[in-house]
Order: C-alpha cells, then sequence, then structure tokens
C-alpha cells in the first residue's frame, strides 16, 4: 500500500543537492536581457515618449513601447476557457500600455546584450504624463463622478449576490439577537522565493518556444496565441522546476511580452527575469476586502442568518476579476449551511498593484469575517465558542443549500472537538481568568473554514495522465497536473503505485511539463490537482494494469480473472503461486515476434463534482498591551482533507500555510500611499512578513475521512491552512482584552489606535505603574 504513506518526495534529492534545473538555469548563451520601462504615476496618460538615447546605447538591441505592440486586449487570468462568453475573463491588457493604472505599469521594453546594459538604457528613456488623481478607497472608486480606470466600466468589474435557506428578511426578524459589523483586510503579497521569470525562442520549425516559471502552461500557452494572434499549435510551453507560487504564477505575467520579443527580434532568445522589487509591485497580490457582516442568532445557540457584504478591489487591471469574491463568498455556506445565507459582492477597479490569485482565493477575507462575527455572536449570548461552532456547523449529510449538494463527507465537528483537547482548552479558560487585567494578558481564540476541492461547476475540471510499461518493468507517467513544489508528482507516484500493485519506487514521474508532451491539465491552482487528478490516475492505472494481465493470461495460459500483480509480481490468485515478475512480462511485451507491444494507457479525464472540506485553528495568544505586540504561545491547525495520501507531505502544507496565516494576521502589508498610489514597501526589507523568531512550533492533526466522489478518499489540503488562523488569532486577543481588531493585519500600529480608543493604553500603564510603585512604562 502506497498511499497513506511517508514516501520521500521524488524531488527530494534533486532539491536539496541543487541538480534540479529551474527556468533561470536553462541558459543559452546568445540570449538577450529585456527589462521593463515602469510608469512613476499611479494613475495618467503618457502624452510623449523619447526612446532616441536608449536606442543609441552600445548593446542595445531594440527598445518598443506601446506604439509598437498588438492592439490586441487580452486577459491574464489563469482559467480554463470557458464557453459561456458571459463567464470568460475580462480582457483588459495590452503587453505594453500608454493608459497608466498603477504604479509600475508596463509603458516600454528595453532588450540588450546583458542587465547591465539594459538598466542603463532604461534611464535615457524620457517620458512626459498627463497626470489624474488615484482612486484607492471604494468610496472614490464608486463616487459617480469619479474618471473611469477602464473605460464603459464604471469601475465595477462585476458583482452578484445569493440568498439560501429561509428568507433572510424573516430569518433576521425572528432572530433573538442581530449583530452588524464592519471589516477590513490587506493586500500582502505572495512572497515565493523564485521571483517571475521567462524566455522565449523560436525552434528550428520557427515555433516560439516559451520557458517559465508558471502554474499553468497550457493556460498560458493558449493565452499568449490570443495577445499575439499566432497559432497556439506553435507554441510550446515548458514548465521546468518552479521555486513555488502561491496563484501569483496562475497569471500569464511575463510569457506574451517573450513570445512577442522573439517574434521581433528575429526567433533569438530573450528572457525577463524580474527583481523582488519588481516582482512584488508588478505581479499580483491578495485583494484587499472591505466587508459588512450582518448576523442572526437566538439565545439557545442557534445561528439563525448570515448576510455579508462585500467590497474587492482588484487594482489597476482584472488579473482574476471578480472570480475572486465569487469563490470566497460561496464557502460560507458549506460551513454553517443550517442557517440563512446571503452574500452580496462588488469588484472593482483601482490605481493599486494588480490583484489576482493568492493561497485560499478569496477565503481568507471572507472567512475572516464570518469567523469573527461568529465569535462576537458566541460572546452575545454568553455561550462557549466551541460549543457555539459544535451546534451550527457543518455534519456529514448535511445540504449545501448554495450548491443544493449533499456534504458526503465531513468531519469537522471531529476537528473542534481535537483542537479543544489539544490546546485545553477548559482548563485554560479558567486559568486565563486571572490575565484578563493588566499590561499583559492571555487568551484563547478559535475559528473554523471550509473550501473546495477545484472549481466546478464554476470552471471544467479536466486531467489527464499516461502510463508507460518500461523494459526493466518499471513504468513512466506523465501527467499535466503542475508540480510547483507542494508535492503533486510525489502522489501522483503513490496513487499509481497503489493501483498497479507494484512499489512506489518502481514509479518514475517526468517532472517538467511541456505543451508539446503533457496530457493537458489546467495546471496548479484550486487545490484541485490530487482530488481531480485521482480519478483520471486511477482509471489510467486500472486501464493499464488490465492490459498487463492480459498480456499475462496470453503468455500462460491462465485465466486473466485469477491474476494480479502484487509487489511488482504477477501472481496467480487460484494457485497462490507467483507467475513472473513484472520485468520478464515487459521484455515479452517488447520482443516477443508475435504478440504484444509497448504496454501503455492515456485517460483524460473531466471531474463533475467538488467535495468541500473543513478544518479549525485554535490559538493561545500574550497579549502585551503598552507594547502592542501578540504572541502566539501556541497554535493547531486541525484538518478534514479526506484520506491523507502522504503524511508528512501534508504536514508540510499546514506548517506553510499556517505560517502565511499568521504573516496575514500580524504583520504582513503592502503599504500604499492614498494620494499619489506609490508603495512603499515593494521589498523583502520594508514589507514585514515572519521569520522563525515570530513563530511557535505549528501543531497539527487530521481527522480522516473518506470521499466517495475521489480516486482514492482523498480531498483539496493545499489551500486551506492558510484560512483559519487569522480570525482564530483575532479572536484570542479578543478574549485576552475584551476588544474586537476588525483590521488585518493586527500590527502595532493597528493595536495601538483600538486599544487606545477603548482605553487600555492608559489603564494598562496606570496599572503598570501602580504594581511597581511608579514609574514609566
Amino acid at each position: 500500500m502506497a498511499v497513506g504513506k511517508s514516501v520521500n518526495r521524488i524531488d527530494a534529492v534533486a532539491k536539496v543537492t541543487g541538480r534540479a534545473e529551474y527556468t533561470e538555469d536553462d541558459y543559452r548563451p546568445d540570449m538577450l536581457t529585456a527589462k521593463y520601462f515602469r510608469s512613476t504615476i499611479a494613475h495618467g496618460r503618457v502624452t510623449d515618449i523619447d526612446i532616441e538615447e536608449a536606442l543609441a546605447l552600445e548593446g542595445v538591441e531594440a527598445v518598443f513601447t506601446f506604439e509598437d505592440v498588438p492592439d490586441i486586449l487580452f486577459a491574464t487570468a489563469g482559467h480554463p476557457y470557458s464557453l459561456d462568453p458571459h463567464h470568460q475573463d475580462i480582457a483588459d491588457r495590452l503587453i505594453l500600455t500608454r493608459d497608466i493604472r498603477f504604479y509600475g505599469d508596463e509603458i516600454a521594453v528595453v532588450v540588450a546584450r546583458d542587465n547591465v546594459i539594459a538598466e542603463q538604457a532604461l534611464k535615457l528613456i524620457h517620458v512626459t504624463y498627463e497626470e489624474y488623481k488615484p482612486l484607492i478607497h471604494p468610496d472614490d472608486i464608486l463616487d459617480e463622478s469619479a474618471r473611469k480606470i477602464h473605460n464603459g466600466s464604471s469601475n465595477v468589474i462585476g458583482n452578484h449576490s445569493y440568498a439560501v435557506g429561509e428568507d433572510l428578511d424573516t430569518a433576521f426578524e425572528s432572530a433573538d439577537h442581530v449583530l452588524e459589523e464592519k471589516f477590513e483586510t490587506a493586500m500582502v503579497q505572495h512572497c515565493q522565493i523564485e521571483n517571475h521569470i521567462a524566455h522565449a525562442y523560436m525552434d528550428d520549425l520557427d515555433r516560439i518556444v516559451i520557458i517559465s516559471s508558471t502554474q499553468i502552461p497550457h493556460i498560458a500557452r493558449r493565452i499568449v496565441s490570443e495577445a499575439l494572434d499566432f497559432p497556439l499549435s506553435r507554441i510550446r510551453v515548458v514548465k521546468p522546476f518552479i521555486g513555488g507560487g502561491f496563484g501569483n504564477k496562475q497569471d500569464v505575467v511575463l510569457e506574451p511580452m517573450v513570445a512577442f520579443l522573439t517574434l521581433k527580434l528575429g526567433g533569438r532568445a530573450v528572457q525577463i527575469n524580474m527583481s523582488r522589487e519588481e516582482n512584488m509591485l508588478c505581479t499580483r497580490n491578495r485583494h484587499p476586502f472591505y466587508l459588512d457582516v450582518k448576523t442572526g442568532v437566538n439565545r439557545d445557540g442557534t445561528l439563525v442568518a448570515r448576510y455579508v457584504d462585500a467590497i474587492s478591489l482588484t487594482g489597476g487591471y482584472a488579473s482574476h476579476g471578480h472570480s475572486i469574491a465569487a469563490a470566497g463568498g460561496a464557502k460560507q455556506s458549506s460551513l454553517y449551511p443550517r442557517a440563512a445565507t446571503g452574500y452580496h459582492a462588488r469588484t472593482v477597479y483601482s490605481n493599486m498593484p494588480v490583484a489576482g490569485a493568492m493561497r485560499a482565493y478569496g477565503s481568507p477575507q471572507i472567512l475572516f469575517a464570518v469567523e469573527c462575527a461568529t465569535d462576537d455572536a458566541a460572546r452575545k449570548i454568553g455561550m462557549d465558542p466551541v460549543e457555539f461552532r459544535l451546534k451550527n456547523v457543518a455534519r456529514q449529510g448535511d445540504v449545501n443549500l448554495l450548491s443544493k449538494k449533499e456534504i458526503k463527507s465531513c468531519g469537522l465537528a471531529e476537528c473542534l472537538i481535537k483542537g479543544r483537547d489539544f490546546i485545553d482548552w477548559d482548563r485554560k479558560k479558567k486559568e486565563y481568568e486571572q490575565f484578563k487585567t493588566g499590561p499583559v494578558r492571555r487568551g484563547l481564540g478559535v475559528a473554523c473554514l471550509s473550501y473546495a476541492s477545484g472549481t466546478y461547476p464554476v470552471c471544467v475540471e479536466i486531467a489527464g495522465s499516461r502510463i508507460v510499461l518500461n523494459q526493466d518493468g518499471t513504468v513512466h507517467v506523465s501527467v499535466g497536473a503542475t508540480e510547483i513544489g507542494q508535492g503533486s508528482d510525489t502522489v501522483t507516484a503513490q496513487m499509481v503505485a497503489q493501483t498497479l500493485g507494484i512499489p512506489y519506487e518502481a514509479v518514475r514521474v517526468v517532472q517538467a511539463q511541456d505543451t508539446d508532451v503533457s496530457p493537458f491539465d489546467t495546471g496548479a491552482y484550486a487545490s484541485r490537482q490530487a482530488y481531480v487528478l485521482s480519478n483520471a490516475v486511477y482509471k489510467t492505472a486500472t486501464e493499464f494494469k488490465d492490459k498487463v494481465l492480459a498480456h499475462a493470461a496470453a503468455m500462460t495460459g491462465i485465466d486473466v480473472q485469477h491474476l494480479d500483480v502484487i509487489d511488482s509480481n504477477i501472481v496467480d490468485t487460484a494457485a497462490k503461486s507467483t507467475v513472473m515478475d513484472m520485468k520478464t512480462l515487459a521484455i515479452d511485451a517488447f520482443y516477443h515476434k508475435e504478440r504484444g507491444g509497448q504496454i501503455s494507457a492515456e485517460v483524460s479525464h473531466k471531474t463533475t463534482t467538488n467535495a468541500p472540506v473543513f478544518g479549525c485553528t485554535f490559538a493561545d495568544v500574550e497579549v502585551d498591551i503598552p507594547l502592542c505586540t501578540v504572541t502566539v504561545k501556541k497554535i493547531i491547525n486541525v484538518h478534514d482533507s479526506g484520506v491523507i495520501l502522504n503524511p508528512v507531505q501534508a504536514a508540510g502544507q499546514i506548517q506553510g500555510g499556517a505560517f502565511m496565516g499568521i504573516g496575514a494576521a500580524l504583520f504582513e502589508q503592502m503599504m500604499i500611499d492614498p494620494e499619489s498610489g506609490y508603495v512603499y514597501n515593494n521589498n523583502l526589507l520594508d514589507y514585514k512578513f515572519p521569520t522563525f523568531m515570530d513563530i511557535p512550533r505549528i501543531h497539527h492533526d487530521f481527522v480522516e475521512t473518506f470521499e466517495p466522489t475521489s480516486g482514492y478518499g482523498n480531498k483539496a489540503l493545499g489551500e486551506p491552512p492558510v484560512i483559519s488562523p487569522p480570525p482564530a488569532i483575532r479572536n484570542a486577543i479578543l478574549d485576552a482584552t475584551g476588544v474586537a481588531i476588525n483590521t488585518l493585519p493586527m500590527s502595532p500600529h493597528i493595536l495601538f489606535e483600538t486599544f487606545s480608543k477603548a482605553g487600555l493604553i492608559q489603564s494598562s500603564q496606570t496599572a503598570a505603574a501602580d504594581s511597581k510603585g511608579g514609574g514609566n512604562v
């Protein structure tokens, strides 16, 4: 049995020894370097641009401006193509632009022999702007007199509403208590290790070859074809090893440009390798949200109704657009499926860096507000927040009223019980009563999450796999699913080994994705890959195994129904004997003069289900009120992600996700000047995210359920761990101080403002002074 074991990652040795080859390692001796010339304003229009000095610089091969690129608007979001025109991504981007929509927008590009010359050339380009007032805050953006960031948009990309369950107005009227609150989340950056990088060249068949650090090679191929009006069949995209993405690389950021440049320069190889500063400013970020939440609750702890109104700021271009807000808003319906639930959301343009996909895709913003409001409702009626959730959360057999689908597997209540026991909730609640006053206080918090396993029915969910028998009896596996560091290739090998009856070590997974040869798959996003791929792999492996056994029957004359594969041996189950090993069978299949042939199987499968996943976070915090700091003393994530395919990898996902969640809760924020749109901290010195010194040991646990819609009982896990730490920490701060912090991040300056308004700063200093007999704190 390979599934469920903590086998070593198939790429582990290559990565830790430095032998793994990334995009930057694919160097070509004649490769040119390209650098963008970017705007130094956030909103305006180029009225004049002078590139003559830059062109005259020795070593500069070309300079292209917005006047030289195709006049073709295209969408950058890494979504599958939709047959429904109303569901297609918004095409609002040109390869270069004269209309400036955020600080750092791409106006021109320099191509030079090397990076130093390209940087010098950028300083020789002179531009004149017509400058407009940047639109940063929703009130300004939605004002009727506001300038339209994109003509004809009204600055609104999309909006939608839903209401499920009992009539919302009736439900709120029947509730014993109704709470109304406001929440706000920040723009944060992915900060993946590998910056965006891509290069392109023309091969000997005059096809464009793009080598890119991308999560979506097949989708990138299509979008490049659209952006350049170039035949898709003459484009090849190769994804080598990738140094992380977290959603940032679920957009085409560089691929259309490098393809354009190689076309313009006679097929020469051209690379764009973005700096960290560019990567933080000019790729993608997490959408800031402004949220109003209304909650209806009865005295007995029944959650009666919930309504969320959200505004999402997508920045200067649509990217993933309204799908982020739509996807995030859908998750509350599976978390508390028995309450009347309503949602309204608008996504708007702003003169800010472009927001796109980021780990958990809108759910961290929505569920931060929902889970904070849930705690506040429990406090309102004097009920323990864990008991309140146990009374209201989803259970197996509930129906998600939005999707109208039965929840076939759900261990959320068990997750809550496990987390409560681990954190020692009941005992510490009593102990921490003595820490509710004074300068340093302690508290406990909890928050739940729900997420999905893919994007169906909103998008097509397609995955392909191919298995080929080698002459030594091992197998080669090729999948379109994109390995970006999350370990999908490893669990693919485990699933194949499990179904075929061969050791994990006998499975070789092709590491890179290449659109010329890899089966079609839409890419790494939406925590979809292990779930969507599981059925494709299961069907492929089953078909392959049937062919192996059929050949064994032809070789031996034994009834195929009595044959099986166990540990790479063909066995006669009736006689309980080993017939031959896989290598013997492979040699016969390849070289017998009459029978057989290379044994292979390939399946492309469309998944038409979407299993919800669940989990929770428990946090134990200490709040130093005079210093306005929060120390997370202990934290645990407990997840129901179905059958855990690889426990060590699953633990790694939780470690990384919870780490990011703590960062979003307490540290991370892109700082944008509301007057100019300038970004102050697009670097890793000034952008504060946690280090190992700031994070406690992150604990994890699982409640394993079996999801019947999956090939191996598994559900999503990659993104959910990031969702629930921020509200759990907020709720712990509330428990410690009695003060609700409804803004992310809960950084020292936010704590100072909030504690000052609540009168805690003064009272804490007085208490500290009294305890010391006077003096300053």
